[in-house]
């Protein structure tokens, strides 16, 4: 079968290549997907560049979320997925491939009212925001959430999930056109941060600044985020996409009253499996019962997937770019 290889961590993707690998056997608890879609993340690039918490050793095939029709059990496997079930799961790495192997209680029947395209862009970015907005920072109705980067996969789950759970959002980025599009796509207020943004979030606010704020951006953003955070806000670290890592004087946090909060969706759901499970749980109800709309901006052919690397880190992107096996 065809794959997607990191056989040599680089900076610039040149160690990546579509290649012909062994096609996978399930073991037992494990069924075989045939890969329909799969979405590219943030995460799967800094993995091939080593730069990503997880660190794999070449040669592995990267990507996270991805859609399929399972193509054969393993030793053991009972319940309702069989053979020519539509499902979608995440795994930590693999889906860039033709075929995978998961255990499978880690699959969701795929919505029907979901493309195979959608349901592999879902999983990772809607859980991320879910942990983020839910577990780590109890986000209420009637509140006021910042979303950086908003035009992102991630980012556009955020303004997605706050308007779900009844904030009124203000969307950031840097280009009016994305912006455009995530103001469609439901945020209330969007600034292009080119411009700066913390005295339009005061504005906006009343003075009062963002209760919370999501930021898979980093660096400067985070800087100007620390000016303009409620008393009592929540700023959640996301990720660091600017390539810098912020820091912050413990005076502010102090003086201000707000709260510094890391999010890993994937760790929290290890640490506390149950909530884990709730997570998940929840996230597939909303998108079975078409509450949630993720965003397909492009599919593209698996020998294609460096083009869809270059468009998510050249910022090309609004919502996913999804890889078609």
């Amino acid at each position: 079968m065809r794959a997607l290889v990191c056989h040599k961590i680089t900076d610039d993707f040149s160690g990546t290549e579509v290649r012909d690998v062994p096609m996978p056997e399930p073991g037992p608890g494990e069924v075989r997907v045939r890969v329909k879609a799969a979405s590219v993340n943030f995460p799967d690039l800094l993995l091939t560049q080593g730069k990503y918490q997880l660190k794999l050793e070449p040669p592995f095939t990267p990507g996270m979320d991805f859609s399929g029709i399972i193509d054969k059990l393993g030793p053991g496997v009972t319940g309702p997925l069989r053979e020519g079930t539509d499902v979608a799961g995440g795994v930590r790495a693999g889906a860039f491939a033709e075929f995978i192997c998961v255990p499978v209680e880690g699959l969701q029947k795929k919505p029907p009212a979901m493309s195979f395209a959608s349901a592999a862009s879902y999983s990772a970015a809607y859980l991320t925001a879910y942990v983020a907005l839910v577990r780590r920072a109890n986000l209420q109705a009637g509140e006021t959430l910042l979303v950086h980067g908003a035009s992102g996969g991630v980012g556009l789950a955020a303004v997605d999930v706050g308007k779900l759970l009844g904030a009124t959002v203000i969307a950031t980025g840097g280009s009016d056109e994305k912006l455009d599009m995530v103001v469609a796509h439901g945020a209330d207020y969007a600034i292009n941060v080119n411009q700066g943004f913390r005295e339009k979030v005061k504005t906006l606010t009343h003075g009062r600044g963002a209760d919370v704020i999501f930021d898979p951006v980093g660096g400067d953003v985070f800087d100007e985020s620390v000016r303009c955070i409620a008393f009592d806000g929540r700023l959640l670290v996301i990720g660091f996409t600017s390539g810098r890592i912020a820091t912050v004087s413990t005076n502010m946090p102090l003086i201000k009253g707000f709260s510094v909060v890391g999010v890993r969706a994937g760790e929290y759901g290890r640490q506390f499996p149950e909530k884990g499970r709730e997570n998940v749980n929840t996230i597939w109800k909303w998108a079975r019962d078409g509450k949630v709309n993720p965003r397909v901006h492009a599919e593209v052919p698996l020998e294609q997937a460096m083009d869809a690397f270059a468009m998510l880190w050249d910022r090309k992107v609004v919502g996913k770019v999804v890889v078609t096996p």
